[in-house]
Formats: structure tokens, C-alpha cells, sequence
């Protein structure tokens, strides 16, 4: 692994670290939607959205200056839409991995050529907001928010998932491989209760018969907390997608020391935790439209 590789990491990781830390005390944390973009960050140009890790350090990025929407782009991409990055801006920094192969040694008799190994290999990129551009409009409109939300009842309907409504307490029983959730009249807003569904819902894909993330660890564990950590990024990345905005889980309090003392003492954590709670929403996702397909 060459120097500027590690040097990403630890950037990225100390970046969230202050994000949260920063947030902690108003359990505002870097990964929450309600600051006014409830929505994943998006390229402007390409209009894909950005995932893993990029969706953390831009919406860190976002709440540490103010920017108030989710639109970001290399400097060249807002060129090609007619817009001009102001003099003076400071970029963010998103990563893209690549995998590279490189010879590893010759053949043995009766290979056929030369050995070759598989390395990942993390570039930057270097993105604006729209906020810091002249010459752009931006699209407007949020998806309304009501009693019971329509668009996101009906796609955790097509998720084929077991919801059990009625419960004193909000968990994923991995046993009955069931979500067990309270009435959604006893929870004090709408938002609330698919926030927690949807943490419950990244629970749901760690099965053993899922994405076999081995997340029956022992209540108050480090495993247990990196567990909850994935959730909590996985709710933000799913309620991101479904239009909704979140606020923290004051309940998960316990849990944010623990997070910080695994990414100081590991500069990796905070990539493993948002690779695993973006492959679960992706599984989410894929679950669902399967299910929209089949009605």
C-alpha cells in the first residue's frame, strides 16, 4: 500500500471524527439528513448519486459550511452545464476505487503466462457544491410529507421482509427473522417511524441467509456497537434515498463513544462501516424492486 493511500484513509477518518465529535453534545452527527437536504448527495452532471463513504464526507463537508443542497460536481462537469466555480473555493474531496492488476512473478511450467495480482487503488476527485457556482439553477422539490408517506409505505411493502407492528420496543429478531416495531400512532412523527424501520431493515440483512454479517454479538460489545453503526449509517443512506429527512436516535447514545474509539484506533472503520450499510440498503433496494416487478 503506498503512503498516499494510507493518507486518504486517515483523512477521511479524521474528518468524520470531527464531524461527530462537533455534533455529539446536539446529537447531530454527520450522517443525519436534517439540515435541510434530505436527500443523497448527487452528482450534478451525471445525476447518479454518490455511495459509500463519498455520502459521509460530503454531507460532513455540507453541515461543516452551511451548504443547504446535495448537488456536487468536479469543476470541469460544471463548466459543461454552463456554470463557473467561484474564485476562491475550497473543493471536497470524493474517492473512487479501482482495481489494478500488476505481474507478480513468472509462470511455473505449465501455466500459460505471467502471474498477475489484484490491487485496489483509491483516486480523488475533487467536487464543488452548487452552492459555491454562479450560473446554475437548481431543480426544486421534496417529496411531500404526511400522515403515513405513500411512496415509502409502499416500497417497504414490496420489500420481502416480516413486519410485525404493536410491539413496546423497535428490534429485528433474528430467530422469527422478523422487524417487530411499535404502532406507528405511538411514535411522535411520521419520520421517526420510518427512521427506525429503517435501521431495523439493515438489521434484517445481516442474516446468516442474507449478507451474513454475524450480527448476534454480545450486547455492548465493540462488535455489537460496529453492528449499530452500520444501521445507523444504513437508515441515513436508505432514509437519504426514500426523500426523508432524519434526526438522530437520541437512543443510540451509548453507541457514540464506542464509534469513536473504533475509528481513532482504526482508520479503516469508517470505510467497512459504510461499505457494509451501502451494500445492505443496496440489498434493500434490489429486495424491493424485485417485489414491485412481481405485483
Amino acid at each position: 500500500m503506498n503512503v498516499k493511500k494510507t493518507d486518504i484513509y486517515q483523512r477521511v477518518t479524521d474528518q468524520i471524527v470531527e464531524a461527530i465529535e462537533q455534533g455529539v453534545g446536539k446529537w447531530k452527527l454527520p450522517w443525519r439528513t436534517s439540515s435541510g437536504f434530505p436527500m443523497s448527495p448527487i452528482n450534478a452532471n451525471t445525476r447518479r448519486p454518490y455511495s459509500g463513504i463519498n455520502i459521509l464526507v460530503l454531507w460532513a463537508t455540507a453541515d461543516k459550511r452551511g451548504y443547504s443542497s446535495g448537488l456536487w460536481a468536479t469543476y470541469k462537469q460544471w463548466s459543461e452545464l454552463g456554470a463557473q466555480v467561484r474564485r476562491g473555493e475550497k473543493a471536497a474531496c470524493v474517492l473512487f476505487a479501482q482495481i489494478v492488476e500488476r505481474e507478480a512473478g513468472e509462470a511455473k511450467p505449465g501455466e500459460s503466462g505471467p502471474k498477475t495480482r489484484r490491487f485496489p487503488f483509491l483516486r480523488e476527485y475533487h467536487v464543488f457544491n452548487v452552492a459555491q457556482v454562479d450560473g446554475y439553477s437548481e431543480p426544486k422539490g421534496t417529496a411531500p410529507i404526511a400522515k403515513r408517506i405513500e411512496h415509502v409505505d409502499s416500497f417497504f411493502s414490496s420489500v420481502d421482509m416480516l413486519i410485525e407492528n404493536g410491539m413496546n420496543s423497535a428490534f429485528y429478531d433474528a430467530v422469527a427473522d422478523t422487524v417487530y416495531m411499535p404502532p406507528f400512532e405511538s411514535f411522535t412523527d411520521p419520520l421517526t417511524y420510518y427512521s427506525v424501520l429503517s435501521h431495523e431493515s439493515i438489521h434484517w440483512t445481516g442474516a446468516e441467509h442474507r449478507l451474513n454479517r454475524g450480527a448476534s454479538s454480545k450486547f455492548g460489545s465493540s462488535e455489537y456497537a460496529f453492528e449499530e453503526l452500520i444501521a445507523e449509517l444504513g437508515a441515513a443512506f436508505l432514509c437519504s434515498f426514500l426523500w426523508l429527512p432524519t434526526d438522530p436516535r437520541t437512543d443510540h447514545a451509548p453507541y457514540i463513544n464506542n464509534w469513536l474509539s473504533a475509528l481513532k484506533n482504526d482508520k479503516r472503520a469508517i470505510f467497512r462501516a459504510a461499505a457494509r450499510a451501502q451494500e445492505a440498503v443496496d440489498w434493500i433496494k434490489d429486495t424491493a424492486t424485485r417485489g414491485l416487478e412481481a405485483a
